[in-house]
């Protein structure tokens, strides 16, 4: 006869899910309930050891998780039901997918003998999401809910990150078995390259130390991978000129004389020529993506090129490159920082002194240069006020559109981690939830989102969310009535014809924030900018929206027209009457 006080103790699957979190260090997760998770929500309420934050809307939840995940370097982690909680999570997860930022989405789903009948809030959710996850996986089977959730963390955090999705049938929640969580996992098929190849590194820095014009670019990879120190360390030792991706903004302080700006579109007159003039170009943690290269036919005609990068899919994926270096950027610098210190051979000083010489001639041209003189607020003075005032020490969340570009270009980040924003997908709505994420991983530190009138008005309920948890975001609008990159679009290439971006029915932002129990100010005046900036930093415990009406016709400059080279910039119409060389 058995003693049934010798059976080891059992949990339901969702005491288990919840045990699993703990196990992995997870102390935040942002959530919607709903009824197939309603087992979840029960044993979350039941514990103590994890924080949920309630949002108003699932992509919301997404978001904030990103924004944490990004600022943090931890995993961020969502918990949403089925149908369209899971629906309403895909923005957000394509928004970290195309970004490569770790996350782990649980969702609800129908109990496991509906599934396939067209249940009540049932959707396909491993099939929706497959395009735009690491992986996901659907539980049919309590007894593999740990082993699932240890897989999960593990595949969103390792080698190129990215979101994973577990879906879970609500019976498995109820179900019941013993707790073990593994210690350490492995997958058979997944076996991330770590360290790069040493006969590749040697080639790579052979090329660079031979290099007459030699050019260093950077992506959103060198601050997920923790590799910054190394960079700056590296680019010191060389000696060569350095521009970053949107993404890559903060991993090499933007003050140092070495650093060009931002390259693309949007990039800097003296990055785009110098990349597009270079011998050989050090690429590290980028993908090449159209936003950089502009015309790939005539993208770094004369250079060579070395790409590093974590995931070997993404070399020669976009441009062709001459030595691909697989593994980790913080390990393949360091093992690149050994190789020039043991070489026997130098930078060549002269060329390089001529180079420099070119470069200045470039950035000479002041390729930013705005009217500092107009009556009406300039959205760059408002960057370039709050970046004083902030002395660069903010963490910086932006939505998607002319306010994202005048962030990149007049917010002088130092720091990685510090400037989070949708670069892959470009999200409207990112701003505000992701600004909530950074708040919650960083309570003491000074959260700021730009946005637009437009971008703000698409997860503006989580003004709730703001209010119930108490994070005192400050929110700079800088509101041009439109759609302002779009506008700027059709200004250019569509002859005016603005079709439907004038936004005609714009709330009262100030008396909205208000409604939700926050502090509202209207600034219309560019004497009233830096008092305004000044007071809403002071204000450290309360949410202040500061709605700066300005200049409705400013554009961003230079541009890099689609379809252009990176050579064949547009530039702005306060540039100097000059020639550029």
């Amino acid at each position: 006869m058995n003693d049934a006080t010798s059976q080891p103790e059992t949990m339901t699957g969702a005491e288990i899910l919840v045990n699993s979190l703990v196990q992995e260090g997870v102390d935040i997760v942002f959530g919607y309930p709903g009824g197939s998770v309603l087992h979840i929500y029960d044993a979350m309420f039941k514990q103590k050891q994890i924080r949920h934050i309630l949002v108003r809307h699932e992509q919301a939840a997404v978001h904030a998780a990103d924004g944490y995940a990004r600022a943090s370097g931890r995993t961020g982690v969502v918990l949403v039901t089925s149908g369209p909680g899971v629906t309403n999570t895909i923005t957000g997860i394509a928004t970290a997918y195309m970004d490569s930022i770790p996350l782990v989405i649980i969702t609800g789903q129908v109990p496991t003998s509906l599934i396939g009948n067209d249940a009540f809030q049932e959707v396909d959710s491993v099939g929706i999401s497959r395009p735009c996850v690491k992986h996901n996986f659907l539980v049919n089977d309590v007894k593999k809910l740990a082993e699932t959730i240890k897989k999960a963390f593990y595949l969103a955090a390792s080698g190129r990150p990215g979101p994973v999705l577990v879906d879970i049938p609500k019976d498995v929640t109820a179900h019941r078995s013993v707790f073990e969580y593994p210690g350490n996992i492995e997958i058979r098929s997944y076996k991330p390259i770590l360290n790069g190849h040493p006969g590749q590194i040697r080639k790579a820095v052979d090329l660079l130390l031979s290099a007459k014009r030699p050019m260093i670019y950077t992506g959103g990879g060198v601050v997920l991978g923790n590799g910054s120190k190394e960079l700056v360390e590296l680019t010191k030792l060389f000696g060569y000129p350095i521009t970053q991706t949107l993404m890559g903004l903060g991993s090499y302080p933007a003050t140092d004389p070495q650093f060009m700006g931002m390259l693309g579109m949007h990039g800097t007159y003296e990055a785009n020529m110098a990349m597009h003039e270079c011998d050989v170009l050090l690429a590290i943690g980028a993908r090449f993506d159209d936003r950089v290269t502009g015309d790939v036919k005539t993208f770094c005609p004369q250079a060579k090129i070395i790409h590093v990068d974590i995931d070997p899919s993404s070399i020669s994926k976009n441009v062709r490159v001459d030595i691909p270096i697989v593994g980790t950027v913080d390990r393949v610098l360091q093992d690149m920082i050994k190789a020039v210190q043991e070489s026997d051979r130098k930078p060549d000083v002269e060329a390089l002194a001529a180079w420099w010489k070119q470069i200045e001639a470039w950035r000479a041209t002041k390729c930013l240069r705005y009217d500092r003189k107009s009556p009406l607020i300039k959205p760059q003075f408002v960057i370039e006020k709050l970046y004083e005032l902030t002395q660069g020490d903010a963490y910086i969340t932006s939505d998607v559109g002319q306010h994202q570009m005048f962030v990149a270009q007049f917010y002088k980040f130092t720091k990685p981690r510090r400037w989070i924003n949708s670069g892959g997908l470009g999200t409207m709505g990112f701003g505000m939830p992701s600004a909530m994420g950074v708040k919650l991983a960083f309570p003491n530190e000074t959260v700021v989102c730009i946005t637009g009138d437009a971008s703000i008005q698409m997860c503006i309920q989580e003004l709730s969310t703001c209010k119930q948890f108490d994070l005192p975001l400050k929110i700079v609008n800088l509101n041009n009535g439109y759609m302002g990159m779009v506008r700027q679009w059709q200004e250019m290439f569509y002859d005016k014809r603005y079709s439907h971006t004038y936004l005609e029915a714009l709330p009262d932002f100030v008396k909205l924030t208000e409604s939700y129990g926050h502090i509202g100010m209207l600034i219309e005046k560019p004497g009233d900018v830096e008092n305004a900036l000044r007071e809403a930093l002071a204000l450290q415990n309360r949410l202040v929206f500061l709605d700066f009406k300005i200049d409705p016709s400013e554009n961003v400059y230079p541009m890099v027209a689609a379809g252009k080279g990176q050579h064949e910039m547009i530039l702005s119409p306060y540039q100097e009457e000059r020639e550029l060389a």
